[in-house]
């Protein structure tokens, strides 16, 4: 995914596993702690993770976050 400089990039992910608020908030915490990360909407409902970073992210560290978090990430949406 590429952007032009100084533009913010949104990714959407597929996670697994979110069934409620408290799943969000987790997933949200430990994506928002990855450097770059502007904002982090997470839905249960869909697993769907929306971040938006200053540059592309390394997937790699998406999934360890997620990870840290107690789901999976399935990968890109």
């Amino acid at each position: 995914m590429t952007a032009p400089a100084g533009q913010p990039v949104t990714t959407t992910y597929k996670v697994t596993g979110m069934t409620c608020g408290h799943c969000e908030g987790a997933v949200k915490e430990e994506v928002s702690a990855i450097p770059g990360v502007v904002s982090v909407e997470a839905a249960a409902t869909t697993g769907i993770v929306t971040v938006v970073s200053q540059a592309p992210l390394d997937e790699e560290a998406v999934r360890a976050a997620v990870d840290e978090a107690g789901y999976e990430l399935v990968g890109q949406a």
